[in-house]
């Protein structure tokens, strides 16, 4: 029998990612590994390829410049909320997200099981929004719509999509300083709603 792959979690993203305004240990993929080693899940801290603002395409330049193999026992991808903020299609979208997906199977030892998506927050129930005057109706619609992509994307991949959009939705007020950026106590909604499902993808990279 080949030994088990080394259990290691790969985080791939944007601000929400990376946890802009959060300290390292409240970002939600440190809280979500945390969460999985109270279980008695042998996880390590994420590696996380996110930074503020990236859109999808300027994520997948990342990871061409980044060494990563293909022995992850978790990877997780965020990412679209700057492609709808930038005004971009959903048709580039689609196109890019199933590159990056693709690219986050291939990360998770080629098994689909040990991949997450994870819904993009709608950031317009937030401060930030209603106090920059814009559309809050247009953005919830815009992020439903990209979300209904990267739901589609990833069914049609046999990829787990998480929906952590709600959360945001039913509590507006959390987040830090800037107003917009989620704060601890959101991320740690989102961990409570992704451990389940991290935990069987994990679980299930011992079989490979």
């Amino acid at each position: 029998m080949s030994p088990e792959p080394r259990r290691s979690f790969l985080a791939l993203g944007d601000s929400y990612t990376v946890g802009e305004g959060v300290a390292g240990s409240d970002r939600w993929p440190n809280q979500l590994a945390a969460a999985l080693r109270d279980t008695g899940v042998d996880i390590d801290d994420p590696r996380i390829i996110a930074t503020t603002g990236w859109t999808t395409d300027e994520l997948s330049l990342a990871v061409d410049a980044a060494s990563l193999g293909n022995d992850y026992a978790l990877v997780a991808l965020l990412i679209g909320v700057n492609n709808q903020y930038r005004g971009r299609s959903i048709d580039n979208y689609a196109s890019e997200f199933s590159n990056l997906l693709k690219r986050a199977v291939a990360f998770a030892c080629g098994n689909r099981k040990q991949v997450i998506v994870v819904s993009i927050p709608d950031w317009g129930v937030t401060e930030f929004a209603s106090s920059s005057g814009r559309d809050t109706n247009a953005i919830a619609n815009e992020i439903d719509a990209f979300n209904a992509t990267a739901q589609s994307i990833a069914e049609s991949h046999d990829v787990a999509f998480i929906d952590i959009t709600a959360l945001t939705r039913a509590h507006p007020d959390e987040v830090v300083d800037d107003g917009l950026h989620p704060n601890a106590a959101q991320y740690s909604r989102w961990v409570e709603r992704l451990k389940l499902v991290a935990r069987v993808a994990v679980r299930d990279a011992s079989l490979y």
